[in-house]
């Protein structure tokens, strides 16, 4: 028996005397892992408009228009061996994003970079995800984003495990979803905003057909990306991926892999692609800040390629874990 913090039935974190349990937090919120909660227990700390917090007083108010609308922006960053990858590039898209629904950047590029590479550091972190949020603050219960009159700010430095590990060594079977990808036209797919609804729409579909990701269509029938990755195919020794203009998002792990492509001399290129090009590809891998790069060996029950992970996604994702090292700013 020993003093822990532990959760009361409210939410909130209790002392209290509990049995000793290793690798165990006793009284665990719905949904919650043992790891999370003990780091939530155990002193994380959130970066919070200015100042680092506990995470337990880590709080935003029920008005602001992140919550009840969706209206922010956001950024999912990556950090190893103590570097983070391709920070300059994450927050560049960033500002764009905030530029395309008019919402003006609380801090400077310089002082959101010292702040994340703080944040990491606070938590005791060399390998872990970032997730940096700008939202539009608080507000009245209409729309107006006008009468908010200052931003609100977050940082979260933690860990993810997007996939179980085995998935990285045999890759995913995949499916297509009902839900189609939304418009350009309605909301520009390189604005990465806080509603994700259409896409949690794709990964409910997912789940309920078996499949941990699944690809989505856009109105034309082409191929845009898959719930929360993007998504390339390797045909007759090139790499292809569909453009932003289909609906994906310009990913910064994406724009990696055109870089790294070059470096390894393989042809790469955007392209349109339906379904059918993917059942019949000779590879295929996914890719995005929490998944990395992942092959998938199955889409709809057709194999793709051998059924294996390929000898090009290997060289890729080889190429990944190199660059992931040293592309970008040590903390």
């Amino acid at each position: 028996m020993q003093r822990r913090n532990v959760f009361s039935n409210d939410g909130s974190i209790q002392s209290k005397i509990v049995a000793t349990d290793p690798g165990r937090v006793s009284n665990l919120p719905a949904g919650w892992t043992n790891v999370f909660a003990a780091r939530y227990a155990g002193g994380m700390k959130i970066y919070l408009d200015g100042k680092f917090v506990d995470a337990a007083d880590a709080k935003v108010s029920v008005f602001d228009h992140g919550l009840l609308y969706g209206d922010g922006v956001f950024e999912g960053i990556r950090l190893y061996g103590g570097n983070v990858f391709r920070l300059d590039e994450h927050l560049e898209r960033l500002e764009y994003s905030a530029k395309a629904i008019m919402m003006q950047m609380p801090l400077t590029r310089a002082e959101l970079s010292a702040a994340v590479c703080e944040a990491c550091r606070q938590n005791g972190l060399r390998d872990g995800y970032i997730r940096l949020v700008l939202t539009r603050g608080v507000g009245d219960l209409g729309l107006s984003p006008w009468l908010c009159p200052k931003p609100t700010i977050f940082i979260i430095a933690d860990k993810i495990a997007l996939y179980p590990k085995e998935y990285y060594e045999k890759g995913l079977e995949i499916v297509t979803v009902p839900t189609r990808r939304i418009s350009p036209g309605a909301l520009p797919s390189t604005v990465k905003s806080l509603n994700y609804l259409n896409n949690i729409l794709g990964k409910i579909e997912a789940r309920q057909a078996g499949a941990l990701e699944g690809i989505m269509l856009n109105e034309q029938g082409y191929v845009a990306e898959c719930t929360g990755d993007n998504i390339f195919i390797i045909h007759k020794g090139a790499i292809l991926t569909p453009a932003a203009s289909q609906g994906a998002l310009k990913g910064i792990t994406r724009d990696a892999v055109f870089a790294i492509a070059q470096e390894l001399g393989v042809p790469i290129r955007e392209s349109n692609l339906t379904r059918y090009d993917v059942w019949c590809a000779d590879e295929c891998f996914l890719t995005g800040t929490g998944a990395e790069v992942i092959a998938v060996v199955k889409l709809d029950g057709r194999v793709i390629g051998s059924g294996q992970p390929g000898p090009v996604t290997q060289r890729v994702l080889e190429a990944f874990h190199r660059h992931a090292l040293t592309e970008g700013t040590k903390i």
